[in-house]
């Protein structure tokens, strides 16, 4: 499990001196909750964060475990380094706005025909429970040919699952290749 610590002060003197001891900056905050300044050792974040296997993954600071979800992050421009986090706290039986990514599986068809498959929405804004909150959304590109495309409006529809996006946005299509 991730554990952080709780920043007493959220000066810029202070930022700086935690990134430089290897820190990265987060707020945790959700609905009707007070925000929570933290940090996390950046490369235990990072860990953290590739090897979970949802969107929700539990975090400890303050000595209090909670889960959240990774709502907005900053890199820097040059060295694409991690700056700053914003973690979600989710709460049970409250509808929130999610980014659930897409996953594409098997070979298009259109591949063959001198296509290129290009992935135009990595992830899906929907809103949803937490207790709803699907893993990803699977796609199977292999009937696609070369000018086909998937659409918000042909995902699969789940229960208590409400896709924000509009139906004629292209998540996954096939195009000629130049």
């Amino acid at each position: 499990m991730l554990e952080g610590i709780i920043r007493e002060s959220i000066s810029k003197s202070a930022v700086k001196a935690l990134r430089n001891d290897g820190y990265l900056i987060a707020n945790i905050y959700g609905k009707g909750q007070e925000n929570t300044h933290c940090a996390f050792k950046k490369n235990d974040f990072i860990r953290a964060v590739k090897s979970k296997t949802n969107i929700i993954f539990p975090v400890k600071v303050g000595g209090k475990e909670i889960n959240v979800v990774v709502q907005e992050y900053q890199k820097d421009p040059i060295t694409s380094d991690l700056l700053h986090v914003d973690l979600m706290l989710v709460q049970p039986g409250v509808e929130t706005k999610f980014l659930v990514p897409v996953k594409t599986a098997g070979s298009a068809k259109g591949l063959k025909n001198k296509g290129v498959l290009i992935l135009s929405k990595k992830r899906v804004k929907v809103k949803c429970s937490p207790e709803n909150l699907p893993a990803s959304y699977e796609l199977d590109v292999s009937d696609l040919d070369v000018g086909d495309a998937i659409l918000v409006r042909d995902l699969p529809e789940l229960p208590n699952v409400k896709v924000i996006e509009k139906e004629s946005v292209a998540i996954v299509g096939v195009i000629k290749a130049k």
